[in-house]
């Protein structure tokens, strides 16, 4: 709770800051996995010449082809967006929070839910131009060193499709869902069910809780919110055909996924991103716990 001394200005900082540096842990650890989900979500069925067998095989092919550095295939985007992402994240999480409290100090379950949902939509409009130059440099198949720099690809979106919903806001639509339900499913069950389990005295344990909350949190979210991911993945790729574009909308797509591919289609990816944004969820949700907690106490 904030000090008398505190100037008012101060604990909103604190929040962005802290956000910031979370956003900034997980996805220098969690990048990979980004990468091989996406992999993953732009192949379209078994007579995708291209196609991953398994993630291992992924792993593999990606290793033997493209260099061990190919992991790290448009990470400068996300580097770029994640600390202003999460900053923003956990900064309008907190500001919603209040918001949906209604004066209240002790928030509802459908206050946490609901800021989720709020937070999830501010950060996804902040972050889709950044996913569009992530993607598409996470679609090419070439070795890291051939490949064109983070500001060229972007400049080569704007140049070719603009700064619209075709350029370099295409797929916002399904960023938005794929935000908006990850959050609300994230703080939501985190928030919720963190006060339900008591606070253990053993710093360990306590620890193993705060993670344990956060890890469910996240794979959660990730299960409920892949088909919106699938459809950002496919709209903001390579399409199937170069000069034609199949996939325009995010509940269209959907739909031409799920009719020509079947259901398990839109999962496609599920595991590496589980992979990711369990784990990575609870070290996002982790840091910026201590990193708040230790501005607020030496700040």
């Amino acid at each position: 709770m904030m000090s008398k001394q505190q100037p008012a200005w101060k604990q909103p900082v604190q929040q962005f800051m802290a956000g910031g540096s979370a956003g900034l842990v997980e996805v220098s650890i969690m990048h990979p996995l980004d990468l091989v989900k996406t992999r993953f979500q732009i192949q379209r069925g078994p007579d995708d010449p291209q196609r991953y067998k398994s993630l291992a095989d992924c792993f593999k092919t990606m290793w033997r082809n493209e260099g061990p550095l190919s992991f790290y295939k448009g990470i400068l985007p996300p580097i770029l967006a994640e600390t202003p992402k999460r900053a923003v994240k956990f900064f309008t999480f907190e500001r919603y929070k209040t918001l949906f409290s209604f004066g209240s100090p002790t928030p509802s379950a459908m206050a946490f839910t609901l800021a989720g949902l709020c937070s999830g939509l501010t950060e996804a409009v902040i972050i889709n131009p950044f996913e569009v130059v992530k993607v598409k440099l996470q679609a090419q198949r070439i070795a890291l060193s051939q490949q064109p720099s983070t500001i060229r690809t972007a400049q080569e979106i704007v140049r070719t499709d603009g700064l619209g919903l075709r350029g370099l806001n295409k797929g916002l639509t399904s960023t938005l869902g794929r935000h908006g339900v990850f959050n609300m499913i994230y703080f939501g069950f985190y928030h919720n069910v963190k006060n339900l389990i008591p606070e253990s005295k053993d710093p360990k344990l306590d620890f193993l809780r705060k993670f344990g909350i956060g890890l469910t949190a996240g794979t959660l979210g990730s299960c409920v919110n892949i088909p919106f991911d699938v459809a950002k993945s496919r709209i903001q790729g390579p399409q199937p055909v170069p000069g034609e574009i199949k996939y325009r909308t995010c509940f269209a797509t959907i739909a031409t996924v799920y009719k020509e591919e079947g259901y398990l289609a839109l999962y496609k990816g599920l595991l590496p991103k589980i992979m990711r944004l369990g784990p990575g969820g609870a070290i996002m949700l982790l840091v910026y716990e201590h990193v708040y907690d230790w501005l607020h106490h030496h700040w």
